[in-house]
């Protein structure tokens, strides 16, 4: 594993809801360089940009239509270089989006692939033999060309799928993994890779990296496929990071991915902490299937990689529309003492808002309320753009109080701070960092803090935490305390009572 990511500290970037440097109303490339002094600021050093690429953004960028080439709205392949050269300047890696389960069908390879005549195109993407025989399981394209089949697609209509082989193919259109096809596609993919990496990114989140090899449920093929890129990567580029969009970590990381996220689909509990009916850090709900689940991944997955606990993201509600306000502080004790490299998603270190009843932008639909460009002062647009208001790509929160960077930062006792204090703690102690072990001492069970301790050689720390309204008593090794949040606790004995809605970190003697 790349040793740089044992202490990252992750900061995802919407691009063109971030910074607008031109006057567009979108924001851009060269915006995010203004930024990067910020981001230091908060105490980030690692980048996630979602898609960024030449795309007729039907899906936000994630429908892609040259992997190669800058999206003009965000600049040029050499403000990307700039970019990356500059964060590196100021200590900060920089991963982008990949998007290798599918393009935009206006690539020029899907538009290659829909000819009737056989060409290098032709099995690029996943395409039945007969126009009347749609892809079962999946849905699809045709009749849209003269080509006789039909063709899978991943997400939306517009994205068609390609052709990484089906793990047990069954219909004679089905090609197995080592087809000529299939293996021309993983190499295109390779060479994308290569084309970012020398440019000097450091690294790929993956999206839908579970949906790659079809006819696969147990995820074999797809486990196989990435062991392959991540073979390719350590011998080519061994301190790029690759982290995966799957959400089953004994999956993922067994197929070589360094990180994984748990995510607000699958198997992983997440949305017990933070997005349900009554999630555990707003102070009613339970947080036991999660910690179960989370043992049972780590388990499975047999201490590869690290298991990553995002804020958000950009297809999930804000963390603000479920968490009070007075609770936001608490997530972040949590999210930013936990194994694995945490993620912040742009605004959440504000505790930006959930914009309600938005028009659907850019295939956004309910997702889009959690996209509103950011909030950075008290200027026009709060920072964000020049343009008029009504040429922002998506509207922002209009609410006098809304908060902002500006405010924030100023004022010693906002989540701002909070926050960064957690991540200079999370610095300076190595068990809370990445890769330190984890034990828990209290599984957040209905009426229970959550407790774990984390350990690195001889350091062991104990992380508690009460988001209930009411105390909360804990048995606890002896120890001093290293930070708290809210009200300080008693300790009596061994008995360590908690206030309500508060956190304690403690040095274990």
């Amino acid at each position: 594993m790349p040793a740089w990511l044992n202490d990252a500290v992750f900061y995802e970037i919407y691009p063109q809801s971030f910074q607008d440097s031109n006057g567009d109303g979108i924001g851009d490339l060269n915006g995010i360089i203004r930024r990067l002094d910020d981001i230091k600021a908060l105490g980030c050093n690692a980048l996630w940009l979602n898609p960024c690429f030449r795309s007729p953004f039907g899906d936000a960028g994630y429908d892609v239509s040259d992997y190669c080439l800058i999206a003009p709205r965000y600049g040029t392949n050499e403000d990307a270089e700039a970019l990356f050269a500059k964060a590196h300047e100021k200590g900060i890696r920089v991963l982008l989006d990949l998007v290798p389960g599918h393009t935009s069908w206006e690539h020029p390879w899907f538009k290659a692939s829909m000819q009737a005549g056989e060409n290098e195109f032709t099995s690029r993407y996943v395409w039945t033999d007969s126009i009347w025989e749609e892809p079962a399981g999946y849905g699809s394209l045709r009749g849209i060309s003269d080509r006789d089949g039909s063709c899978a697609v991943n997400f939306f209509t517009h994205q068609p799928a390609l052709n990484y082989g089906f793990y047990r193919p069954d219909r004679p259109w089905q090609q197995p993994m080592d087809a000529p096809g299939p293996l021309a596609t993983r190499e295109a993919m390779k060479q994308v890779m290569r084309f970012w990496l020398d440019l000097g990114c450091d690294g790929f989140r993956v999206d839908m990296a579970g949906s790659l090899v079809k006819g696969d449920p147990e995820g074999k093929g797809t486990i196989a496929l990435w062991r392959d890129f991540r073979a390719f990567l350590d011998r080519e580029y061994p301190d790029a990071a690759l982290i995966s969009e799957w959400g089953e970590p004994d999956k993922s990381l067994l197929g070589g991915f360094h990180m994984d996220f748990l995510l607000h689909f699958g198997p992983s509990r997440y949305n017990d902490l933070f997005r349900c009916e009554k999630p555990y850090f707003a102070g009613e709900g339970d947080a036991s299937a999660f910690v179960a689940k989370y043992l049972d991944s780590c388990e499975k997955s047999g201490g590869k990689g690290l298991i990553c606990i995002p804020s958000g993201n950009h297809d999930m509600d804000r963390l603000s529309r479920h968490i009070p306000s007075h609770r936001l502080k608490l997530c972040f004790a949590f999210l930013l003492s936990m194994p694995g490299a945490p993620f912040i998603y742009y605004g959440d270190e504000i505790g930006m808002r959930y914009v309600e009843h938005l028009a659907s932008v850019e295939g956004g639909y309910s997702r889009t309320g959690s996209r509103s460009p950011m909030q950075w002062d008290d200027t026009e647009n709060a920072g964000f753009s020049t343009a008029p208001k009504e040429k922002l790509y998506i509207p922002q929160d209009e609410s006098p109080n809304r908060p902002t960077v500006r405010a924030q930062r100023a004022d010693e006792s906002s989540l701002w701070h909070e926050i960064r204090r957690l991540i200079q703690l999370r610095r300076a102690h190595p068990a809370l960092q990445s890769e330190g072990a984890i034990a828990f001492l209290s599984d957040g069970a209905q009426g229970r803090p959550l407790a774990y301790t984390r350990t690195q050689g001889r350091q062991r720390i104990l992380v508690a935490l009460n988001p209930a309204s009411r105390p909360q008593a804990l048995p606890v090794p002896a120890g001093h305390l290293l930070y708290c949040q809210g009200d300080a606790p008693t300790l009596v004995g061994d008995t360590l009572t908690l206030a309500p809605g508060s956190a304690v970190f403690m040095q274990l003697i």
